[in-house]
């Protein structure tokens, strides 16, 4: 199993910067760009995890994937 953080997909749809991200959420550009970077879920809190969904409006859902390992026949 391997679940998905789609944080760097929601910002692409919605065209917002680092920058513009950081600000909505009172943290260092560098801060979101380190946690975009990640494709697995990064530890998270929830304050964190509250905020990002309260500035790119969206349900925790969006930035979260679950997706079951391929089998082999």
């Amino acid at each position: 199993m391997v679940i998905h953080w789609k944080l760097a997909v929601v910002m692409a749809e919605r065209n917002i910067s680092n920058k513009e991200l950081a600000e909505m959420i009172g943290k260092h550009p560098n801060s979101v760009s380190r946690l975009k970077r990640h494709r697995r879920l990064p530890r998270i809190d929830e304050d964190k995890l509250n905020s990002l969904c309260k500035a790119l409006k969206c349900q925790p859902g969006d930035l979260i994937v679950y997706q079951e390992d391929e089998q082999d026949p």
